[in-house]
């Protein structure tokens, strides 16, 4: 190993306390000029009661107020971890808003103080995924806050199937006329962005954005046998070698080697149980779904079976009967015909029952399979995560279980 990874959350905050690889990454990625940036606290406890919240890197630049966290391991609850830190990352520029005085009254007699909240400045909260893209193929995907009209005129499918542009052209300048609304400041809103880039997709991608040489860099140094050779085309670039300094192994001690080997296992670990998760609930889906798939395909073909067995039974009987008499018809037809309408009844409704039946019987034994696979498997290899001497906290949020379940086992 030449390098340490930078994906790594010691390593990640090592980087960029440095001021102008923080200040260059931005730019970068942004496409914008950054004049300045002041560094910012990034532990905070929010409440008396609420647990510690630490950020990566906090700063502010020019009328925004960033976040750049590192995101190593899969979790399920991204999204809510994620915007909690974007509303608190608003949250927490209080301690900062200046007080304003509000007049009741002409004769200003009566006032009031009061947080002065036109002083808020919009905040980015860049996350940086180092191995989940999120089921997306582009870089990174940003969410803002916009009206819903705009996303009812996006989701709006009988508008979109409309064969007149100008009923969608009138929608449209609805839309751009709501968008363009800056009374009171609206477009304030529009301005918060919470941006997830993949870095395994950027890497892939290979686009000639500026940020892709960041992205790459990193996930070379995922690789534990990365070599010096690796990192030549980062030489001649001031900012690149403060980072390689900060990353050579050079500089690290015992205790970096420790660790790095530790978060190693634990992701390793991690990603076994993911993959657990999934082949077992698989393999017991699948087997549920072709039993479930059989009985239900049994029990609609029967049903099928007879509908069209009666139903050719006396078309046949019919035939007969007006052949050889209407008494002896009767008798002879439908006797005939069941006969032959239930064989052909069954051979046409087992044939279209599996069938049916296996599409059904496979979806829900699948779903039914997933979620009793995924509990009864998370149980089973959180159980060895906690003989290996994992927190419990871990374990709950690499399985999912809830800490309660974890004290249990």
């Amino acid at each position: 190993m030449y390098l340490a990874p930078l994906n790594y959350d010691k390593y990640f905050r090592k980087v960029f306390s440095n001021v102008e690889i923080s200040k260059r990454f931005l730019e970068d990625f942004l496409e914008t000029g950054v004049n300045e940036l002041e560094m910012l606290k990034g532990r905070h406890r929010v409440t008396d009661n609420a647990s510690l919240v630490e950020f990566d890197f906090r700063c502010r630049i020019e009328n925004s107020v960033v976040i750049l966290d590192m995101q190593q391991w899969y979790k399920r609850d991204v999204s809510q971890r994620f915007y909690l830190y974007h509303a608190l990352n608003t949250g927490l520029q209080l301690e900062e808003l200046p007080d304003k005085r509000v007049i009741y009254e002409s004769s200003y007699q009566k006032t009031e103080e009061a947080k002065d909240y036109r002083a808020l400045h919009p905040v980015l909260t860049l996350i940086w995924m180092a191995d989940d893209a999120l089921e997306f193929t582009n870089d990174y995907v940003a969410y803002s806050m916009t009206p819903e009209l705009v996303t009812e005129f996006v989701n709006n499918e009988k508008l979109w199937h409309k064969p007149e542009i100008v009923g969608l052209l009138k929608e449209r300048v609805k839309v751009l006329k709501v968008l363009g609304n800056k009374a009171k400041e609206l477009d304030f809103l529009s301005k918060n962005r919470l941006i997830f880039m993949l870095q395994k997709n950027i890497a892939k991608n290979k686009t000639d954005a500026k940020y892709r040489k960041w992205f790459e860099f990193a996930q070379k140094t995922k690789n534990p046998d990365n070599k010096k050779e690796d990192f030549l085309e980062y030489m001649d670039d001031e900012i690149f070698r403060e980072i390689m300094k900060r990353l050579n192994k050079e500089g690290l001690t015992e205790d970096d080697f420790l660790y790095i080997a530790d978060e190693k296992e634990k992701w390793e670990q991690v990603e076994r149980f993911e993959r657990g998760i999934y082949e077992v609930a698989w393999k017991d889906g699948m087997w549920k779904g072709q039993e479930e798939g059989r009985e239900k395909g049994r029990k609609e073909g029967r049903k099928e079976g007879r509908k069209e067995g009666r139903k050719e039974g006396r078309k046949e009987g019919r035939e007969a009967g007006r052949e050889e008499g209407r008494a002896e018809g009767r008798k002879v037809g439908r006797e005939e015909g069941r006969n032959v309408g239930r064989e052909e009844g069954r051979k046409v409704g087992r044939e279209e029952g599996r069938k049916v039946g296996r599409k059904e019987g496979k979806e829900e034994g699948r779903k039914v399979g997933r979620g009793e696979g995924e509990k009864s498997k998370a149980i089973e290899i959180a159980g060895r995560l906690k003989a290996k001497g994992l927190d419990d906290e871990f374990i709950a949020n690499a399985s999912g279980l809830s800490l309660e379940e974890i004290t249990r086992l």
